[in-house]
């Protein structure tokens, strides 16, 4: 799996170098930081800017691009001893779900699934988490509502984002709990409403539509951290 731009990957340099198989460096370093990286115990290679444009697809890739371990999946049941659950209902922007997944590691979230689709392209969501995903167990599942049904038997209270909702800031939570984000254009479906057991929004200062899905996902979890 190739990713690329400084920042996610001298986030997993820093705290996963073993996942590292070969870092491709298109631009000049000072000879102490690139001392530093030949010793890290992965292949440091100098690419041409041609071949840097070539292995991003013409992305902006900083200068930097490195070939990474596959990011392992995991199975949604495993969650079901977590405390802080995310789900995401039929998202499929991969720049959204990428910061969703940093938001998610910096505020206490345990876990992530996925719901709706069948599949992920995981290099963007990783290099736009900026190398969190690593550090965040995601499953994919594509049945919403089994996923659904297993959490609440498992204990937890399954709370979802609609604007129509109880304003977070009056809304108890509870320890074991479940956040649900529909995506962008459909949002919740009635079916699934009907299996929250509450439905909370973000009181806005003025009249507004609504938030991008990550940065009402943001505010949302930062105040369900408990």
């Amino acid at each position: 799996m190739i990713i690329y731009a400084k920042q996610p990957i001298y986030y997993i340099i820093n705290n996963y170098p073993n996942k590292i198989k070969t870092l491709y460096l298109a631009k000049d370093l000072d000879k102490k930081e690139y001392s530093r990286l030949m010793r890290l115990g992965f292949e440091v290679k100098r690419i041409p800017a041609e071949a840097a444009q070539k292995m991003s697809k013409n992305a902006n890739h900083q200068g930097f691009l490195a070939e990474v371990d596959d990011y392992e999946l995991s199975p949604y049941k495993s969650f079901l001893n977590k405390d802080f659950v995310l789900v995401l209902a039929g998202l499929t922007d991969v720049g959204n779900i990428g910061a969703i997944v940093r938001s998610a590691y910096a505020l206490g979230v345990d876990a992530i699934v996925a719901c709706g689709i069948k599949s992920l392209n995981i290099e963007p969501i990783l290099r736009t988490s900026t190398g969190a995903l690593f550090d965040m167990p995601l499953a994919v599942e594509n049945n919403i509502h089994d996923v659904l049904n297993d959490l609440k038997t498992s204990g937890f209270t399954v709370y979802g984002a609609d604007m129509g909702g109880t304003d977070i800031r009056e809304v108890q939570i509870k320890q074991k709990r479940v956040l649900v984000l529909g995506s962008e254009g459909e949002g919740l479906t009635s079916r699934v409403v009907s299996k929250l057991d509450e439905v909370v929004s973000i009181k806005m200062s003025h009249e507004f539509d609504s938030l991008n899905v990550s940065v009402a996902g943001a505010i949302l979890m930062d105040r369900m951290r408990i």
